[in-house]
C-alpha cells in the first residue's frame, strides 16, 4: 500500500534526527529519578538503568529502521501494523498513538511549559501559556514544512546546548554534602536483576519514548531508505549519552535520600549548581526544553491520523491536505484534543497507564520484522537490522520483562490500558459499519 506523494517539500536527515531528540527529551528525565531511587540506591545501578534503557531503545530503532525503509509510508505503528498483521490491529495502534502517544503528551508538555514559566513570572496564567504554545506550534506546522523544520531544528539545537551547559555548570559545582562512587559492588550488581530495576525501567521507558519519532513522517523524508534508519539511531544514541550525563549530574549534586519520592529533581540539582537563583534558572531552562517537545509532538501526531483518514472512509476528513501537502485537518484535530485536555485536565490519569499501552504497541511493531521476513522475503530491503535477530529479540524480551512486573505492581492501570485497546477495536468496527464499501484513497482506484 502506498500513499501518493503530495508533499512538495521534503525534510532531511537533520530535521528527522532533531524530531527524535525533541520527542524524547521532555520532563521525564527531570522528574522520574526521584521514583527510581525508591527502588534502587546504588549509583552504578541507577546509571546502568539509563544505559540499559538506551540500549533497548537503540534495538527498537534499528528494527524500526528496517520496517520503515521497506514500507516507507507515514503513519508509524498504524501503517506498519496494518501492513504486517491486519488493518484492525493497525487502527488500534493508531488510536493509541493519536491519544496516549501524541494528544495527551502534547497537553502534558504544554502544561509543564506553563507551570515552569509561571514559577518565574507568577502573574501570568499557566493555563493560557500552555494553550498559547500549542496554538503557536500548530500554526507554524500547519503553515509550512520549511518554517516548521526551521523552528524544530532551532529549538532542538537550543535544547541540546542547554543540557550541555547544565552538565558543564555541574562540573564547576562543589557539593560538600556527599560523595558517590560508580564502581559496582555485589549489592549494585544484585540490583541489576531485581524487580525494582524492572519497575524503574518503566519510568525510563517513558523518558525514552520518542525514539521512533521519525517513522511517523517517513513519507516526507528525503531518501527515507537511508535517512530514516540513520536518524532513528543517531537521535537515540545522542539522547542516551545526554541522559546518562544528566543522571550523573543529579547523583553528583543531590544525595539519593533527598531525591527519593521527589518530582522536581531538576530544581534540587539546580539549587546546588546555581545557588539561590537555581529555581528560576531551572524553571526557564526546562520551559525552553519543552518548546521543542511540544513542537515535535504537533509535527508528528497528525501524520498518524492523516494515514488513518486515507484508509478509513469514516475518517476521510482527517486526510485533507493543503497545497503544501500538510494535513491541516489532522493538525487542527490534535490541537483541539490537546486544548481540551489542557482546559479540563482530564488527561493526567491517562498518563499513569500510557507507558504500559505504548510499550505493548511498540512490541507488536518490532515483532513485525519477523513477520515481514517470513511473509515477504522478496521485498526490497534498502536497510537491514544490524545484528539481526539479536536487536528485536532483546527489545521484546526486555519489554516483556517490564510489562510482567508492571502488571504485577500496577494491575489496575495495566487493565485500564488494555481497556483502551478494546475501545480502539470497537471504534474500528464502528467505522467499518458506517462506511464499509468505500475504497481507501491510499490505494489506486479502478
Amino acid at each position: 500500500m502506498t500513499t501518493p506523494d503530495r508533499t512538495p517539500v521534503k525534510v532531511g536527515l537533520l530535521t528527522a534526527a532533531s524530531l527524535v531528540v525533541a520527542n524524547m527529551v521532555g520532563t521525564g528525565i527531570f522528574t522520574s529519578v526521584g521514583f527510581q531511587v525508591e527502588y534502587l540506591d546504588s549509583p552504578f545501578a541507577l546509571l546502568m538503568l539509563w544505559a540499559v534503557g538506551g540500549v533497548i531503545s537503540l534495538c527498537g530503532a534499528l528494527t524500526y529502521g528496517e520496517l520503515g525503509a521497506a514500507l516507507p509510508r507515514s503513519g508509524g505503528e498504524y501503517h506498519l501494523i496494518s501492513e504486517l498483521y491486519h488493518p484492525s490491529l493497525g487502527f488500534i495502534a493508531g488510536w493509541i498513538s493519536a491519544t496516549l502517544g501524541f494528544a495527551g503528551p502534547t497537553a502534558l508538555a504544554a502544561i509543564a511549559f506553563g507551570d515552569y514559566t509561571t514559577a518565574v513570572f507568577p502573574s501570568w496564567s499557566s493555563t493560557h501559556l500552555a494553550a498559547g504554545i500549542v496554538l503557536l506550534c500548530s500554526a507554524i506546522h500547519a503553515t509550512s514544512i520549511t518554517w516548521g523544520s526551521w523552528f524544530q531544528n532551532t529549538f532542538t539545537a537550543l535544547k541540546v546546548l542547554l543540557i550541555l551547559v547544565f552538565v558543564g555548570a555541574a562540573l564547576q559545582a562543589n557539593p560538600t554534602t556527599h560523595s558517590i562512587t560508580v564502581v559496582p559492588d555485589g549489592h549494585a550488581l544484585g540490583e541489576l536483576v531485581s524487580p525494582g530495576f524492572a519497575v524503574s525501567l518503566v519510568f525510563v521507558s517513558y523518558a525514552y519514548a520518542g525514539w521512533n519519532a521519525a517513522i511517523y513522517i517517513v513519507g516526507e523524508i528525503r531518501d527515507p531508505q537511508r535517512n530514516l534508519p540513520f536518524s532513528l539511531v543517531l537521535g537515540t544514541a545522542l539522547v542516551t549519552v545526554l541522559y546518562v550525563l544528566l543522571n550523573l549530574v543529579f547523583l553528583y549534586t543531590v544525595p539519593t535520600q533527598q531525591m527519593a519520592g521527589e518530582v522536581e529533581v531538576g530544581f534540587l540539582a539546580g539549587s546546588v549548581i546555581f545557588g539561590d537563583a537555581g529555581g528560576d534558572v531551572m524553571s526557564l531552562f526546562i520551559a525552553l526544553l519543552l518548546v521543542s517537545t511540544v513542537s515535535a509532538l504537533i509535527y508528528l501526531g497528525p501524520r498518524v491520523t492523516q494515514a488513518m483518514g486515507e484508509d478509513a472512509p469514516a475518517l476521510r476528513w482527517l486526510a485533507v491536505t493543503n497545497d503544501r501537502g500538510i494535513p491541516v485537518n489532522s493538525v487542527l484535530f490534535q490541537m483541539g484534543l490537546a486544548l481540551l485536555f489542557i482546559y479540563t485536565s482530564t488527561f493526567d490519569q491517562v498518563l499513569v497507564y500510557a507507558g504500559f499501552t505504548l510499550i505493548l504497541s511498540t512490541m507488536v511493531t518490532v515483532a513485525g520484522v519477523f513477520v515481514l521476513r517470513w511473509r515477504h522475503p522478496e521485498i526490497d530491503r534498502p536497510y537491514k537490522t544490524w545484528g539481526y535477530p539479536v536487536p528485536p529479540l532483546l527489545f521484546l524480551v526486555a519489554n516483556a520483562w517490564i510489562l510482567v512486573y508492571v502488571f504485577l505492581d500496577r494491575p489496575a492501570e495495566s487493565l485500564i490500558g488494555l481497556g483502551i485497546v478494546a475501545v480502539g477495536a470497537a471504534l474500528y468496527f464502528a467505522s467499518q459499519w458506517i462506511a464499509p464499501d468505500e475504497a481507501p484513497i491510499s490505494e489506486p482506484r479502478p
